[in-house]
């Protein structure tokens, strides 16, 4: 299973504060707690003047889609990829293939507050898809799919119940905190998933 390493906080302080509060909660929390907030390095607080190319802006939006999803590059290709493959706008699929990750719908119902949290839900086996039990973070899914809590233990459950009731889920997704179920309703456009990504960007990098 690929996963994302390094210094979490370190990489979301690189790109600013908008982008910050919108990772994961758990790091957004420490980014609001921290004292420094300005982009890691000496020269951090001028990055802003930096001009950028063409071909550093689209890494830029590559390396912030990785961070933001918790993903390594093979996983990125292999994303891009299928959605060049696909009829229709490369941008708007990749986004929606991002979004359909097993681990990222358990972190969108609210269930966790990290994608790497959410990860290891899924990867201990405490999630059914379509009433099978399954390890498999990567797993896309789709409209109409439903992804229960099956584990075993009521301390883990009253705990997923509580975090899920405490965030709020997203619009695309009917999320049940008390019996721990989450109906895909649809796949999120981009004004739904709301992430602070250019995916055209991205889509660009890869097509180089």
């Amino acid at each position: 299973m690929g996963r994302s390493t390094g210094p979490k906080l370190r990489k979301v302080r690189a790109h600013g504060e908008d982008f910050a509060m919108a990772a994961d909660r758990s790091l957004a929390n420490k980014y609001v707690k921290s004292h420094r907030k300005q982009p890691p390095g000496m020269h951090g607080n001028n990055q802003r003047f930096r001009k950028h190319s063409n071909y550093s802006l689209q890494l830029r939006e590559k390396q912030k889609a990785k961070i933001l999803y918790h993903l390594t590059e093979k996983q990125m290709r292999r994303y891009y990829q299928m959605a060049a493959d696909k009829a229709g706008s490369t941008s708007d699929t990749l986004l929606k293939i991002l979004e359909s990750r097993l681990d990222n719908i358990v972190y969108r119902a609210g269930f966790a507050n990290s994608h790497p949290a959410a990860r290891q839900l899924v990867s201990h086996r405490q999630f059914s898809w379509n009433g099978q039990r399954v390890s498999i973070p990567s797993i896309l899914v789709a409209p109409g799919d439903k992804i229960t809590f099956v584990g075993k233990s009521g301390k883990l459950k009253e705990g997923l119940t509580n975090t899920a009731t405490e965030n709020n889920s997203a619009s695309w997704l009917d999320v049940d905190p008390k019996a721990a179920t989450i109906l895909v309703k649809n796949l999120p456009e981009k004004e739904e998933a709301a992430m602070p990504l250019n995916e055209q960007l991205i889509v660009e990098f890869y097509s180089r």
